[in-house]
């Protein structure tokens, strides 16, 4: 099927639209570079650099036979919307285009009012071209099981059966997310379930936990074709960071008591989720939810299983607990149901030591271009905003 991946540059975006050409669809990639200049603005680079969407694409191509139209320019901005939808015209989206970092979304007052921008107004935008150029395209949109925070009950699968003096009804399951950025997520939930029920969309929204790893079936084949790989605070994901920590013999920053337990999977099954979705659409004037993660760890027993391989490897690997800049419970309950994505066929990558070992060692490959500065920023959550 034709298949417009926005935010296709990304650590998602660009792996996905590989992935799903190899598996026989047709795929544009849109991007406007965002999580590129931020970072450079920020002065937090990725691990090895990475070739533009053209170049990429272009390596794509000679490499696979695929070929994969790229759109470079900014989804806030209708004109350019309509341009796109009029030239591609998608069968299903896959919603990738947010500013995609927390500790970002934390950092000022300029970050804040750019994530609340940015990703609304994306959603918005692609709400409404489905509306005007085909309300049968299906929506997949990437949430993030940040938006339910860590509530002292099970965490369902999107909906909640309520039953409340002699009477039920099922709703949306309460979301407290933890900070700006799953914020605006839960609004992308909000914004979609009002027009599925106003306008009958189809839409899968995936509730995805973080993503570890760098290594796909598709990318072996050229380095050329490796996503970012950030192991900042600002926009590196907690494994990955620890696996670049123990390899740069900087400890692993533990935030706090380092009980915070949450989803993870490898990137190879995001793309695996993500197809799996698109191939399986939701119903016509559904909003149809999915968790996705294969297993859940606390912060400590990541670091520790890190550790583990890393000094098995001959690294120091030293963990070293640290204030929580974060306002979280850094303790808590945590029993998220995840069958929906199982039920459609996903056969996990779990995290094994020669998993950890492969990304240890291209982290090592690597190691001169490691820079410590920029690992740890210190961006609190309460502090006040400039």
């Amino acid at each position: 099927m034709k298949i417009l991946i926005l935010g296709g540059d990304g650590y998602l975006g660009w792996p996905t639209a590989m992935h799903l050409t190899a598996q026989g669809h047709n795929v544009a990639v849109v991007d406007n570079y965002l999580r590129r200049s931020l970072c450079r603005e920020e002065n937090v680079e990725p691990l090895v650099d990475v070739p533009n969407l053209h170049q990429r694409t272009a390596s794509w191509e000679s490499t696979s036979g695929y070929h994969i139209p790229a759109f470079i320019g900014d989804l806030t901005k209708w004109e350019f919307v309509d341009e796109v939808f009029r030239e591609f015209s998608p069968e299903a989206i896959i919603h990738y285009a947010e500013q995609p970092a927390a500790p970002y979304s934390m950092l000022n007052r300029s970050a804040a009012t750019l994530t609340l921008c940015n990703n609304l107004e994306v959603t918005a935008n692609v709400i409404f071209a489905v509306q005007q150029f085909n309300p049968d395209v299906h929506i997949v949109k990437l949430g993030t099981m940040g938006e339910y925070g860590t509530p002292d009950i099970d965490i369902e699968e999107g909906w909640l059966e309520v039953d409340h003096k002699g009477r039920h009804q099922k709703f949306l399951y309460p979301r407290q997310a933890g900070s700006l950025y799953h914020t605006t997520k839960i609004m992308d939930t909000d914004l979609l379930w009002f027009y599925v029920r106003t306008w009958g969309l189809r839409v899968t929204d995936l509730m995805q936990g973080p993503v570890y790893g760098i290594f796909t079936e598709e990318n072996r084949i050229d380095e050329n074709l490796y996503p970012f790989l950030n192991y900042d605070e600002l926009f590196g994901t907690v494994l990955n960071r620890f696996v670049i920590q123990a390899v740069a013999d900087y400890p692993m920053t533990v935030y706090g008591k380092g009980g915070q337990t949450r989803g993870y999977l490898n990137l190879m099954d995001t793309l695996n989720c993500v197809r799996l979705s698109v191939e399986n659409p939701a119903a016509k004037g559904e909003l149809r939810i999915l968790n996705q993660f294969t297993e859940t760890f606390s912060v400590n027993q990541l670091a520790q299983k890190v550790q583990r391989v890393a000094r098995s490897m001959g690294f120091k690997a030293d963990i070293s607990a640290v204030e929580n800049p974060r306002k979280e419970a850094e303790e808590h309950y945590y029993n998220p149901a995840h069958t929906g994505l199982l039920d459609l066929g996903l056969k996990p990558q779990f995290l094994t030591d020669k998993v950890l070992a492969e990304m240890i060692e291209f982290a090592a490959k690597h190691k001169k271009a490691i820079r410590p500065e920029q690992i740890y920023r210190k961006v609190r959550w309460d502090h006040n905003l400039t």
